[in-house]
């Protein structure tokens, strides 16, 4: 017994040790503090956290690339680009690429690859996961039949996040609106618009895009300088506004009527607004919309910051003005060849419908106004009516200018006089414009084509006034 008691250390020897350790402790705790960055502690601390948690209850969020039905999940295309800033030594096989007038090689995680992030002391790990090896084509159409019943293309690949299920709502909030802004940043500058169609009437809701690369501006078009200003200083205004559309109990949306012949270069106008704007463009063909339930999924399936446009609107039968047509047979005709209703339409551009997104611009186009129902054309749904005229000499200094590089010439005063008194487009003038580099030359070429013009619609008029004399 007493063998055993004289191991036992004494008083003394204890305090002496626990005043070494905390000593010891203390200056660790100091050095700790002043040496390793404070970013490092909180990983340490946060891998420390994981490992002693024994028994962890995981949430997945699973990110496709179509969301719901409801149209291209945003939070998809983030996810990649956030992902690639987060590619390290670890993962040994990633993809590479450079799209076309993109500066900068981009990186991303291949099929089944990880990524683990740390957020405000959260573990997250990211997986891009796929359809499994050897699943033929027919078998996964047979597992996504569903949504493609519904118009949808499933897609192949997603990605998974995991993380400890008590962070939820910051993973949610907090950390998804982190991978929202991160992209947002990255694509500042780098952003190529897009142009948005649907191919025909069985694609659902979903649209195609390509690159969209128009080079008109409003520096380049050929229109009226005020009526240029106008429509310019219309855009600035509007895209100003948003608290101002919150306050008065608006949707924050402008719609803009394009009237005039073809060739007035109404297609250039849109382009030359989305060029101002860095706005994508939505091309809608009506004839493509089956039943008013699918316009309205068209409809809600576009993007804050888009141009919706419906080129030659007057084409379709309900939106024409029911007073004008007098042929009943031809009314009953349109009538049973119907795929929407007008009020459809109009719910969807002024109605409880178009409250779905923020800065959003609807362009209709036409070449007859005159036939279209009022009730379409009225403030709120078309906010600004813009008369695509037949060239100016305003217009054409532009094109001038545009195709040749000059300002003033010898035979401006001629022309001058032909394009006031003839009907020409701005397309018929770019077109004679493009016959020589040497100004001289194109410019004799549009003086030429002005008098023939000049005598065609001459000889019309004499022919007119015979026939109203007889």
């Amino acid at each position: 017994m007493e063998g055993y008691l004289r191991l036992i250390p004494s008083n003394a020897s204890l305090v002496s040790t626990y005043s070494s350790i905390s000593t010891s402790w203390l200056l660790f705790k100091t050095a700790y503090n002043q040496v390793i960055p404070k970013q490092l502690q909180e990983y340490v601390f946060s891998k420390f956290r994981y490992y002693f948690n024994r028994n962890p209850s995981y949430a997945t969020f699973i990110i496709e690339d179509f969301w719901c039905g409801l149209g291209r999940n945003q939070l998809y295309d983030a996810a990649r680009a956030y992902l690639s800033t987060k590619i390290g030594p670890e993962n040994h096989k990633i993809k590479v690429g450079k799209l076309e007038h993109h500066k900068n090689v981009s990186a991303a995680i291949v099929e089944g690859g990880k990524i683990i992030d740390v957020f405000q002391d959260i573990t997250i790990t990211w997986r891009c996961t796929q359809e499994e090896q050897g699943t033929s084509i027919d078998n996964w159409k047979s597992k996504n039949k569903t949504m493609m019943l519904q118009g949808q293309t499933p897609s192949k690949s997603s990605y998974q996040i995991t993380f400890d299920n008590k962070y939820r709502g910051r993973v949610q909030n907090d950390y998804l609106n982190h991978v929202l802004n991160t992209y947002e940043a990255l694509m500042h500058g780098e952003k190529v618009l897009k142009l948005y169609t649907r191919l025909d009437r069985y694609e659902g809701e979903r649209w195609k895009s390509v690159d969209f690369r128009h080079p008109a501006t409003f520096d380049t078009i050929a229109m009226d300088l005020e009526l240029k200003k106008a429509i310019v200083d219309d855009l600035d205004k509007f895209l100003a506004r948003k608290d101002f559309y919150r306050r008065v109990g608006r949707a924050w949306k402008r719609g803009y009527l394009l009237y005039g012949p073809p060739g007035t270069g109404k297609s250039s106008l849109i382009a030359a607004m989305a060029n101002y704007l860095n706005f994508d463009i939505y091309d809608l063909d009506l004839s493509s919309i089956s039943s008013s339930v699918e316009l309205r999924k068209v409809m809600l399936s576009t993007t804050n910051r888009s141009i919706l446009v419906v080129e030659d609107i007057d084409c379709n039968s309900e939106v024409r003005d029911r007073s004008k047509i007098e042929d009943e047979e031809q009314l009953q005709a349109k009538k049973h060849a119907k795929s929407f209703t007008l009020s459809t339409l109009l719910n969807c551009i002024d109605g409880l419908w178009s409250s779905s997104g923020e800065a959003r611009i609807i362009v209709f186009t036409t070449n007859h106004r005159e036939i279209l129902d009022p009730a379409l054309l009225r403030p709120g749904r078309m906010d600004m009516h813009i008369h695509m005229s037949y060239c100016t000499t305003q217009g054409f200094r532009v094109l001038a200018f545009n195709y040749l590089g000059i300002r003033d010439h010898k035979f401006y005063q001629e022309i001058d006089g032909l394009v006031e008194s003839t009907k020409v487009t701005p397309a018929s003038l770019a077109e004679e414009l493009m016959k020589s580099d040497d100004a001289n030359v194109a410019l004799r070429e549009v003086v030429n084509f002005l008098k023939r013009k000049k005598g065609e619609e001459d000889q019309i008029e004499e022919e007119n006034k015979r026939q109203r004399t007889v």
